[in-house]
């Protein structure tokens, strides 16, 4: 029997930072064998992940889950397109929401929930500008202190 205890939960620090995230939606991910393998071990990357369509299907793309040590000539390909598997309603209205010019769907998380299933968390995000971003780091900055004085 497979041992779940150590939480698996992968982030995308940068999406954050980058995109003020509008709606949240946990997805499944449709993956082989090996790639749960080495996700279980924690060999993957979120870095620059984002969704697109494909035939009214979403797709995740630049997920990076690292070959699977003991896998063979089926290993898999780290950097592949991986489907991502939500109901009809999801699909429409994240479709909806990317019909605005400044609308994109981000990967914020992935983890493996109790039932060994692997999951990820998307975002439908508007991507911030410059200022945007120093005035969010403004922002961030004057919550930690209001935190710390709060603790004190």
């Amino acid at each position: 029997m497979a041992d779940y205890t150590k939480k698996i939960s992968i982030k995308n620090k940068r999406a954050t930072f980058d995109y003020e995230i509008i709606d949240e939606y946990i997805a499944g991910v449709v993956l082989t064998g090996t790639e749960i393998k080495s996700l279980r071990l924690g060999k993957a990357s979120m870095v620059d992940c984002y969704c697109y369509f494909d035939r009214h299907e979403l797709y995740l793309r630049g997920l990076n889950i690292s070959e699977y040590h003991w896998g063979t000539y089926n290993n898999h390909q780290p950097k592949r397109d991986r489907k991502l598997l939500l109901n009809r309603r999801e699909l429409d209205k994240i479709e909806r929401a990317l019909q605005d010019k400044s609308m994109t769907v981000v990967g914020l998380r992935l983890f493996i929930n109790e039932r060994g299933l692997a999951k990820v968390v998307i975002g439908v995000a508007r991507g911030r500008k410059k200022y945007d971003k120093r005035d969010y780091i403004k922002e961030k900055d004057a919550r930690r202190e209001m935190d710390r004085a709060m603790k004190h």
